[in-house]
């Protein structure tokens, strides 16, 4: 009888694993939902906002896409492209405040 090749080396994640994760999911979510329900507004709205969707978004690539179990070469190829985007991001709004500091200075002389 011919036997057939079994992958018994494989590696499979307990159901506790992404049971705690949607668990996470849902808590971060309802803060997200939250902050709207309390009416805060501003700076502190936008933040925590963006702070609850950076961790959803963590949560989601770490265990969902498995990148918590690749290499760290992939991991370093996929998440420090969108970190220097925002280190330039961050040089785009402190450039913006002196182009407008300059241009709000050269018409308000001209007049």
């Amino acid at each position: 009888m011919a036997q057939l090749a079994t992958h018994t080396d494989t590696q499979q994640h307990p159901i506790r694993l992404y049971l705690v994760v949607w668990g996470w999911l849902f808590i971060l979510s309802l803060c997200s939902y939250l902050v709207d329900f309390f009416g805060l507004v501003g700076y502190l709205r936008w933040s925590l906002i963006l702070i609850f969707m950076a961790l959803k978004a963590g949560l989601i690539i770490a265990v969902f896409m498995h990148m918590a179990w690749e290499r760290l070469a992939l991991s370093y190829a996929i998440l420090v492209p969108p970190l220097v985007l925002l280190v330039f991001v961050g040089i785009m709004v402190f450039e913006s405040n002196y182009t407008l500091f300059t241009r709000l200075a050269f018409f308000v002389a001209g007049s």
